[in-house]
Formats: structure tokens, C-alpha cells, sequence
């Protein structure tokens, strides 16, 4: 008789066999690629996971995720204006959240931010229907920047946008802020929690135990006394582990500069930061939005950084004054 596990055991007594934690589905949620239910767009060589509420007509809002490897789960309240008659567009990037995962070559070199820019650029001319229709940009973190890049580069396509904590728009700016708001406590239970999963999977390549393995980082980005403010957990479909190493490893290579081309963006920009996230402040949100032409400050009470989850209710008024007086 050949020896097995209590798992084999259990399993067994409960009916079913054990699962290859390697099957799709099983460790992450599926992507677009592998589940045809989901809604999606074809864009710029690549299928990203995306939806739209309210009416296709009315001007248009792009929400744009953090990360870089997030996805727009938590900046679903944002989708109630299109009850203020607003066409409300999320999307997850490429090779993030549910959205087709891609080689990492495709995020290679110094023109892996521009194909992120093109991909913003080809979302928003699937959903726009006419020239005359407005666009307003709504990005959150890592989104605010690449926002920031947009505008840079396509000043006359945009007419407002509302930044959320853009941790920099040059990688000096980038570099500073990840060193007060990313600080890991050796042997903490936090790191130790994020780490665990090297003990399965360690030396696996496959996307999906990367992003399995990501997942667990977000323990320690929202753990208590964290410096960035969150409450807790945030909600989230699937890290993009591979996108988010080579936007990174992008940045630290070729450095990034979204400010050379921002004085020609005349609209006034909207520039949130949250009054619980300590490794930003005022001071900073001062420096980080000084490069455009005109800047409406704004602090979001009683939030952290996932301020458009934790703090929607405290800063959605000021959201809807912002685009209805651009309307």
C-alpha cells in the first residue's frame, strides 16, 4: 500500500481530488484572454479588460489605475458619475489587472511609457464618438502620472484632468517619494506574510504564480501604522507582477520626465492628496503639481492614499465641482 498525504486523505473523504494550484483560474482570477464573459476592448495590439457606464455621448471620464500592475476594482465608486451625466470609462493597462498578460519585452526600453500612452490614447478614441466630445483624465498614483505622460505628449486631447497622489512626474521625484512611503521593517509579520509564497513557488516563471506572489505585498502596504494612511485592505481582481518589474526596471534605466511639454495644458488641473498619507503632504503635492500652468490643491479628509476607495464620499464633491464647471 503506497503511503499519502492527510491532504490526499481529506480530499478523498470529502469527494474530490487535489487541484494542480497551476491550473488556470485556481490561484488568480482569469483574464480576458481565457474568459470570454468578461467585458473587454481590443486595443493597440493587445486586449484590455474595460467597461463603461452612462450614456456613450456625454463627456467622457478615464478613470486610470495605480500600480504600475494594478487594476480599476477600487476606483469602481467613481463609476456614480455617470449619474451627473458624465461617460465613465475604466480600464485595466496592459498586462495588469484582468487584461491579456504580454511578454515582458513588450515593456522594454525606453519606449515602454509611450506604449502606456498609446495604449491610454486608443482606449479613449474606441469610446469617443465624436471630435467635439470632451475628455477628462482621472488618474490615481502610478495613474495620475501616466495621466501627467498623456498630457505631456497630447496636450490638445485632454480638456481637464483630477490627479490623485501622482508620486512624481520626474523619476528624482519618483525615487524620493518610494523612499518614504515604501518602508519594509525586517522580520516584521507583514514581510514575513509577503514572502511565504517563495516557499511554494519560488524559481516558477508562469504569470500567474508572479502575480499570486505580488498579491501578497499588499499586506504589508496596508498593515497598521503604514505611512501611506490606508484604513486596511482595498479591494483588487490581479496584480500584474511582470508589467510592474519592467515599468520599474524602465524607470530606473532610462529615468522618466513628464514635465517638459505641461505649460502648453491650459485647463486648471484638480490635484488631490490625502490628509492620512504621511509620505506626501501638502508640501509635497505643492512641488509635484508646480510644473502646470494653473493647480486647484486639494486635501481629501479622513483618507490614505487609496483615497477613491477609503475617501470617495469626502472628495467626490469636489470631483463633480471640477468637471461641471468644465462641462
Amino acid at each position: 500500500m503506497k503511503p499519502f498525504s492527510f491532504l490526499t486523505l481529506t480530499l478523498g473523504l470529502l469527494g474530490c481530488s487535489p487541484a494542480d494550484p497551476l491550473s488556470p483560474g485556481l490561484l488568480v482570477p482569469l483574464t480576458v484572454a481565457e474568459d470570454p464573459t468578461l467585458p473587454f476592448v481590443q486595443v493597440n495590439g493587445t486586449t484590455l479588460h474595460a467597461e463603461a457606464f452612462g450614456t456613450p455621448g456625454d463627456p467622457m471620464v478615464v478613470l486610470i489605475h495605480g500600480g504600475p500592475g494594478g487594476d480599476y476594482r477600487s476606483l469602481l465608486k467613481a463609476a456614480s458619475l455617470a449619474d451627473e451625466g458624465y461617460f465613465v470609462v475604466f480600464y485595466d493597462q496592459r498586462g495588469t489587472g484582468l487584461s491579456e498578460r504580454v511578454p515582458k519585452s513588450q515593456f522594454a526600453g525606453a519606449e515602454a511609457i509611450s506604449l502606456m500612452v498609446n495604449d491610454l490614447d486608443a482606449v479613449i478614441g474606441h469610446y469617443r464618438e465624436a471630435d467635439s466630445q470632451k475628455v477628462f483624465l482621472f488618474g490615481h498614483s502610478w495613474g495620475a502620472m501616466l495621466a501627467t505622460a498623456f498630457i505631456n505628449q497630447f496636450p490638445e486631447k485632454v480638456q481637464g484632468a483630477i490627479l490623485s497622489e501622482p508620486g512624481g512626474l520626474t523619476w528624482p521625484q519618483v525615487e524620493a517619494y518610494l523612499s518614504r512611503s515604501n518602508k519594509i521593517r525586517l522580520f516584521s509579520e507583514e514581510l514575513n506574510d509577503a514572502l511565504f509564497p517563495e516557499q511554494l513557488f519560488s524559481g516558477r516563471s508562469e504569470h500567474e504564480i508572479l502575480d499570486y506572489k505580488a498579491a501578497y505585498f499588499t499586506s504589508v502596504e496596508n498593515a497598521p501604522g503604514n505611512p501611506i494612511g490606508n484604513a486596511g485592505p482595498y479591494p483588487f481582481w490581479r496584480n500584474g507582477a511582470v508589467a510592474f518589474d519592467a515599468l520599474f526596471e524602465t524607470g530606473s534605466t532610462y529615468g522618466l520626465d513628464f514635465t517638459s511639454n505641461l505649460n502648453s495644458f491650459q485647463p486648471p488641473v484638480l490635484f488631490l492628496y490625502s490628509e492620512l498619507n504621511t509620505a506626501y503632504g501638502r508640501a509635497w503635492a505643492e512641488e509635484v503639481s508646480a510644473p502646470f500652468s494653473a493647480v486647484q490643491l486639494s486635501v481629501v479628509p479622513g483618507s490614505g492614499h487609496e483615497m477613491l476607495w477609503f475617501g470617495w464620499e469626502g472628495f467626490a464633491p469636489q470631483v463633480r465641482t471640477y468637471l461641471s464647471s468644465l462641462k
